[in-house]
């Protein structure tokens, strides 16, 4: 939570004034949430760029202009469809006294003994979805996979999170598995 992101007060809301802005590097957004004022906001392109590189589900210090910090999370971001460039991010107050539902990224570590004996490494899913307080909340998570050998998977229910944090995702969910090259063929045929 010591990601600092400056939000500025957007100063015109018409599509015209919103392009020139994007142009000159600051990026259109919206900051709303329960019991809380919706504010029109700009921010910087590049510092919005690192975070979203680095940990795009973080939990963010959002600084207004009136020097008013706040803990804020981006709940949304529209990008052009052929760039990629950002157009617009929603962000939302986030309650550092409730718990609150995410999603974590999962990074699969070593290789795998079965890959290295001819097999193939097929993952399912990157993420999965917790519940906890905002302050436990992981920005990602590693898992050693080096000792799966062919046929062997793994499963939600194998991840292992710190007390206070619930796995909502089916614990019957396969996350990766090593599969016979023969098997990988004939489900692509």
């Amino acid at each position: 939570m010591s990601i600092f992101i400056q939000l500025n007060k957007r100063t015109g809301e018409t599509k015209s004034h919103m392009n020139q802005a994007r142009k000159q590097g600051r990026i259109p957004a919206v900051l709303y949430g329960i019991g809380k004022d919706t504010l029109s906001l700009e921010v910087k392109e590049t510092e919005m760029l690192d975070i979203l590189k680095t940990n795009p589900r973080a939990i963010l210090q959002g600084k207004t202009s009136d020097e008013k910090v706040m803990p804020i999370k981006v709940q949304n971001i529209q990008r052009e469809i052929m760039s990629g460039k950002l157009l617009h991010i929603d962000f939302h107050h986030v309650n550092m006294t409730e718990s609150m539902d995410s999603k974590v990224t999962i990074h699969f570590a070593g290789e795998a003994i079965g890959v290295k004996s001819g097999g193939v490494l097929q993952v399912d899913i990157y993420e999965v979805e917790v519940r906890c307080m905002p302050g436990d909340l992981p920005s990602s998570m590693e898992v050693d996979i080096s000792g799966l050998d062919t046929g062997d998977q793994l499963l939600v229910s194998d991840l292992i999170f710190k007390d206070g944090i619930e796995v909502l995702t089916d614990p019957k969910t396969v996350m990766i598995q090593i599969k016979k090259v023969h098997e990988e063929t004939a489900e692509t045929a």
